[in-house]
């Protein structure tokens, strides 16, 4: 599997102030493993468009460190430009690149906009693949009235509340985070100054106005001229060369003719190889025919294997002649695996027409379960760790009774800590079932067998876990805070049972399958 790239295209509403967008590109810089592939400022729409890549971690804190600056240089209150904005960052789109899905991307435009919302009270629009409903999937939809319009209504009208963050606007406005497939930024300039005929030609192309599919256009003026202002969302369906065509068409009606063309931001080599193809009539033309293509190919090197060998290194660390890691790290990576498996099944939901109805549901279940196997994952170190500290104690000086009541406390301490960790799994475990129950209810039904054994791997765990709680407790059964502890592992024990049980129900009843 390729090594995991995503890309980001974040708008920021300020092109005037080269000062102020230096400070945001390097706010995107200062996080390691991020490249800046291209920026593009625009003076006269007053907007600056930077592209760059990342491993997905590292792109979601860049845009947020953008988001963070923009909001603290960029006033809309004070911002006059001829591009349509709701914010000081307007839209951050992420697009699947290398070893991404779709799905991926979608996460990290939940992820960044809640972190958006809840840290910066930034109200956060949803949009594209990402959209939590069906009239956000447009930005020109949410964006309608931009912000001079979006400052009125939003906490007054039910429909303009954000998806994250506050129902109220500071002069930061409002930012539209989303997930889509590559997108083309094309302008076409006219030979002429009359932007009426620019607003025509936009017109009769785009396509919610009749014209074609994948088109949003508008007419502007730019340095003087008419300009057709373009965004292409799916090039492999509607084609640049046929755009330009139909461009060239509608402005011969009115006299004029195209002066030149541009660029904003970055094309994929599909796309000009496509455009070269038709107007060339290269009807026999096979990409692999690109030198670069080839020498690329030989040069490429498969990457993404550190997941298997970190978990080879664990199973040979376990089956090592050493204490530790020992059954309660097995236990939290059984956890783990549950809520891997958890979200695995909330990923091959979502996006599928015939579960349109859970997907809202399922949302929330694979960031929960996501954040549940790094929890997990970090306890599988923490018991080891608590182990250590105990192994520490019990190596205490015993030479004299005060020297030995001081080791007896600190064993006992330790003792309870290292019954905490996989109490601790323990409860994070019984959350896995849940998860894994409700996945199972309303899950893919392909992938059912998964959610049953996500709830398996998630009960071995709370078994293993259960076990080392008794062992470090043993002898302090009758104490306050050891008697609390096993009180509240009966507890998970008796409702992890159940939810076994009704596990076990469900996949009889829509899979045919017996976990018991």
């Amino acid at each position: 599997m390729p090594n995991p790239i995503v890309e980001c295209i974040p708008n920021f509403s300020e092109a005037r102030r080269p000062e102020v967008v230096e400070a945001i590109i390097n706010a995107i810089k200062s996080v390691p493993a991020v490249v800046i592939l291209d920026r593009h400022s625009d003076i006269d729409h007053n907007r600056t468009v930077v592209t760059f890549v990342a491993p997905p971690a590292a792109a979601e804190e860049a845009a947020f460190l953008a988001i963070e600056k923009a909001s603290e240089l960029i006033d809309l209150d004070q911002h006059h430009g001829e591009h349509p904005r709701l914010g000081a960052t307007d839209v951050v789109p992420f697009v699947p690149i290398s070893g991404v899905t779709m799905v991926d991307c979608i996460e990290m435009a939940r992820r960044l906009g809640k972190k958006v919302g809840e840290r910066l009270n930034i109200p956060v629009y949803l949009y594209e693949a990402a959209a939590t409903r069906p009239d956000r999937v447009n930005l020109e939809d949410i964006r309608r009235g931009q912000y001079e319009t979006l400052k009125k209504e939003i906490g007054e009208k039910p429909e303009r509340d954000p998806d994250f963050g506050p129902a109220a606007v500071t002069g930061a406005g409002a930012t539209v985070i989303g997930a889509r497939e590559p997108l083309i930024a094309f302008n076409v300039y006219l030979t002429t100054e009359d932007v009426a005929i620019a607003n025509k030609i936009a017109r009769a192309i785009r396509h919610s106005s009749g014209g074609l599919r994948f088109v949003k256009s508008m007419g502007v003026m730019v340095e003087g001229r008419a300009q057709v202002s373009m965004n292409l969302t799916n090039f492999r369906k509607t084609a640049m060369a046929r755009v330009v065509e139909m461009i060239r068409r509608e402005a011969h009606r009115y006299g004029v003719g195209v002066h030149h063309s541009e660029l904003v931001g970055l094309i994929p080599n599909e796309a000009l190889v496509d455009a070269a193809t038709w107007y060339m009539q290269m009807d026999q033309f096979e990409p692999t025919q690109i030198l670069e293509t080839r020498l690329f190919d030989l040069g490429s090197t498969p990457g993404g294997e550190s997941t298997t060998q970190d978990a080879n290194h664990f199973l040979v660390d376990l089956a090592a002649s050493q204490p530790t890691p020992g059954g309660g790290s097995a236990s939290a990576y059984s956890a783990a695996m549950g809520a891997s498996l958890v979200a695995m099944v909330g990923r091959l939901t979502v996006g599928k027409k015939r579960y349109a109805d859970v997907e809202s549901q399922m949302w929330p279940i694979i960031e929960e379960a996501t954040e549940l196997m790094t929890e997990l994952q970090t306890a599988v170190v923490k018991d080891a760790e608590a182990f250590d500290a105990y192994m520490e104690a019990r190596r205490l000086p015993r030479d004299t009774e005060s020297q030995k009541l001081e080791r007896n406390a600190a064993i006992q301490m330790a003792s309870i800590k290292a019954a905490e960790v996989p109490l601790s799994v323990a409860k994070k475990a019984e959350r896995v079932m849940a998860l894994a129950l409700k996945t199972a209810e309303m899950g893919n039904l392909n992938a059912i067998s998964d959610a049953g054994t996500g709830v398996a791997l998630a009960k071995a765990a709370i078994k293993g876990a259960g076990l080392n709680v008794r062992i470090n407790l043993l002898g302090m059964e009758d104490e306050p805070q050891p008697e609390t502890m096993l009180k509240t592992l009966k507890e998970i024990e008796g409702h992890a049972a159940q939810l076994a049980v009704e596990t076990n129900q469900v996949l009889t009843a829509r899979g045919g399958l017996d976990l018991s």
